[in-house]
């Protein structure tokens, strides 16, 4: 028997878009019941240009793709990639224009804040309820009451309204019905963004078990690319409604936030002229990203495992006194990779109105993977004020250190730390 319990086939699913003619954009009573009366005496075929007129729209177009048993399958996508639509069709809320979806076994979804609650009903009652509607029997539901209640950690509310739950609270109850009534599928969708987070790790750490502990599939949709790459073994790339591509999940965001590059820092804008905030006291006007080799000497490139130097020009409008001087380097994900501050030296900048300062930033050993990092500048005082706060001041490009190509081609990590290793046999 196939391990397949997942198979979509050629899907599509077309809207059909209604325009109203440009100077119908906006009507008011009057123009409609004046429309009316004129409609009466003229052929309106005169007129065609002044109706409604209709547009077909593709959500999705001749997806296929196949997922097994025991799989966790990220989803992504930009915004109106189609990933919404498709798992409505999965979880039969909508029908397919064309092509045919095979699922074998129960299918659980979490598509949005508290998807088939009742909100007069308390969280005792909705739990029954949405087992119900999930396709499980009394019993089933009244065996895991119990750790469905712990795991959203509603008890002390759980007989009262879920109209008066918080959204958090929602999605937790929803995501433990959903998770723990032993669905052969699961899908999650963006959802989980509501929740805080520590919910949220509790939440991938139960679709971790329910894949590889109890052999349940599950489909998860997401915008946070390290979830995807934590979570998810293969990955399926949408686009305007087309399927891109299937495949290991780690190689395929990679590719995805290439080909996404729009919220990269534009390094044609200098560094005066990008968007910040802070109380403006003084500014950072220049950035100068240099090399270095093992020596100490510039060179062309930034390599795994080699030093960089970042200069910084500080410039003061006002009089600033003992302020930090900081640098945080991102990875592609948008998480937190490196966080250097002249605090933590214990040295801060003090500058008079008009003048200007020179800081020189050396880090050594930059064990990073091969990829773009985006640096972020901060000039502020403690956690108390910002002077001047530049998100995507520049961009840092490592590249392959050509001694360990080898092993950076294949690494899985961020960070590459230097080790050292012995074999013993008995």
């Amino acid at each position: 028997m196939s391990d397949t319990v997942i198979r979509v086939e050629n899907l599509s699913k077309k809207y059909r878009i209604s325009r109203q003619a440009e100077r119908q954009q906006y009507v008011s009573l009057r123009d409609v019941l004046s429309e009316k009366f004129k409609n009466l005496f003229r052929n309106r075929q005169k007129n065609p240009g002044k109706s409604n007129s209709f547009e077909d729209f593709w959500a999705l177009e001749d997806v296929s793709f196949e997922v097994k048993r025991g799989e966790v399958a990220g989803i992504i996508g930009r915004n109106g990639a189609g990933k919404s639509t498709l798992l409505k069709i999965l979880s039969r809320i909508t029908e397919p224009t064309r092509g045919r979806v095979r699922l074998r076994g129960r299918v659980a979804s979490l598509l949005e804040v508290g998807t088939g609650f009742h909100p007069e009903l308390t969280g005792r009652e909705n739990i029954f309820l949405n087992g119900a509607i999930l396709g499980m029997h009394q019993i089933e539901i009244k065996r895991k009451f119990d750790e469905i209640v712990a795991f959203a950690e509603v008890e002390k509310f759980l007989d009262t309204p879920v109209k008066r739950y918080s959204s958090g609270m929602y999605v937790r109850l929803a995501f433990a019905v959903a998770a723990h009534l032993e669905p052969e599928i699961l899908i999650v969708d963006e959802v989980l963004a509501v929740g805080d987070a520590q919910f949220q790790k509790k939440c991938l750490g139960k679709m971790q078990d329910v894949s590889s502990k109890e052999g349940r599939t599950v489909l998860f949709v997401s915008h946070n690319m390290q979830a995807v790459v934590t979570l998810c073994g293969t990955a399926v790339w949408l686009s305007s409604g087309k399927l891109v591509a299937v495949g290991e999940s780690r190689r395929l965001v990679e590719k995805y936030i290439k080909t996404n590059a729009a919220d990269e820092p534009d390094t044609s804008v200098p560094l005066a002229e990008k968007t910040r905030t802070g109380s403006a006291a003084a500014r950072f006007t220049n950035l100068t990203v240099v090399p270095l080799g093992s020596s100490g000497g510039q060179i062309e490139h930034i390599l795994t495992g080699g030093s960089l130097q970042l200069d910084l020009e500080i410039n003061a409008v006002r009089k600033i006194k003992d302020v930090n001087v900081a640098i945080t380097i991102y990875d592609s994900n948008n998480y937190r990779i490196i966080d250097v501050n002249t605090a933590l030296k214990g040295d801060f900048l003090s500058l008079s109105n008009g003048e200007k300062a020179n800081i020189r930033f050396v880090l050594h050993e930059l064990l990073l993977k091969p990829g773009r990092y985006s640096i972020e500048l901060w000039l502020g005082r403690g956690g108390a004020e910002d002077i001047d706060f530049v998100r995507n001041a520049g961009v840092i490009d490592i590249h392959e250190n050509v001694k360990n190509a080898n092993h950076t081609e294949t690494f899985p990590g961020i960070y590459q730390c230097r080790f050292s290793h012995q074999i013993f046999k008995p």
